[in-house]
């Protein structure tokens, strides 16, 4: 196998975790960081404008919501305006009737006088690019970034229209390759995807959920029960989501909301997941996004990892720890690069 370089970026609501992974070195040796995820940065950078009386004007690409999204309506309730292009007010909702209806004016171009000026995109690889340098460390040509989207949702259910991506996928024969996306791969209603790869056009895309489950896998103690079948359910900042796993495919899975859910509850989803039981409506009842499970789902799934940062409010049910080459916090960036490899028929060297 010739040396392959890769820039692996797990994009969370609170961190972008970062791999540059190395065929030449050991994983523990390869460069790591964990640093503030791109809506975290402009949510600090709108709340200082709020401080300062600025109004603000967003251009640039779709990129994640949430914390800057609430910065957002934080700066309109103050009485400061926001100006976004068509494609940054995307960031807020797909719908741009629904934007203007919180008082963000769409427009093309940034309006005369004091207003501050505000990229919107999930990835920035000149600020990367710019920080390594001292290091002597350059960027590869190989990139691989997981973002979680929703997909464009015009009207309706934003949870529901992200849980049909997942249940097609299912029914499609949940195979663990084809959760990881080349250019020219990405479905068209996974815009904020295809945002990525507008920024960086090389990059394979992935969903953060989808990178964790390959993360967990990268474990010795996970794969170990592979063929057997095991559950893996990733509990992030903002979302928890298990899936029933068996060698080369994912029979079943839920999506759920951090923050609603307790450890009693994050036991019974993984019981009923793994007894085939558990109810599409319930979930989506409770304010998560769902759950569907194959009908061929052939049960005794014992196993059960977990893995994300939120992973403490799993701890006394007795689940495994997922700690992918030691460092749990990355399991979605080494998910990533395990992916990609695998679809171009490489190994992951250590």
């Amino acid at each position: 196998m010739s040396d392959i370089r890769i820039l692996a970026i797990d994009i969370g609501a609170g961190t972008q975790d970062i791999l540059l992974y190395d065929s030449r070195t050991t994983i523990e040796n390869c460069v790591k960081l964990i640093l503030p995820s791109q809506t975290t940065i402009l949510a600090g950078r709108i709340a200082r404008a709020t401080a300062a009386g600025r109004d603000i004007f967003l251009t640039g690409q779709l990129m994640g919501g949430g914390p800057c999204v609430r910065a957002i309506k934080r700066h309109l309730r103050q009485g400061f305006r926001v100006y976004a292009t068509p494609q940054a007010a995307k960031t807020i909702r797909d719908n741009p009737a629904e934007v203007r209806e919180l008082g963000v004016r769409i427009v093309d171009v940034p309006p005369d006088g004091d207003v501050l000026v505000l990229e919107t995109k999930d990835v920035d690889l000149e600020a990367l690019r710019a920080a390594l340098a001292p290091f002597d460390v350059t960027l590869p040509e190989e990139y691989a970034i997981a973002v979680q989207d929703h997909g464009e949702t015009l009207e309706g259910s934003q949870r529901r229209f992200r849980f049909r991506h997942w249940r097609e996928f299912v029914r499609q024969g949940g195979e663990l390759a084809r959760l990881i996306y080349a250019p020219g791969e990405t479905p068209s209603y996974l815009t904020r995807m295809l945002a990525v790869q507008e920024t960086i056009p090389a990059a394979w895309v992935m969903d953060t959920g989808a990178a964790a489950f390959w993360g967990a896998l990268c474990d010795p103690q996970v794969a170990a029960h592979r063929d057997e079948g095991l559950v893996i359910v990733n509990v992030g900042n903002q979302h928890t989501i298990g899936a029933l796993v068996q060698g080369e495919r994912i029979w079943g899975l839920f999506e759920h909301h951090t923050a609603i859910v307790d450890t009693a509850r994050i036991g019974s989803l993984v019981e009923e997941l793994q007894n085939g039981t558990l109810q599409n409506e319930v979930v989506y009842g409770e304010n998560g996004h769902g759950a569907y499970i194959d009908p061929a789902y052939p049960g005794g799934f014992g196993f059960v990892a977990i893995t994300g940062p939120q992973r403490h409010l799993a701890r006394g049910l007795g689940y495994y720890e997922a700690v992918p080459y030691g460092d749990m916090m990355l399991s979605g960036a080494f998910g990533l690069v395990a992916a990609f490899l695998h679809r171009r028929g490489l190994p992951m060297h250590r």
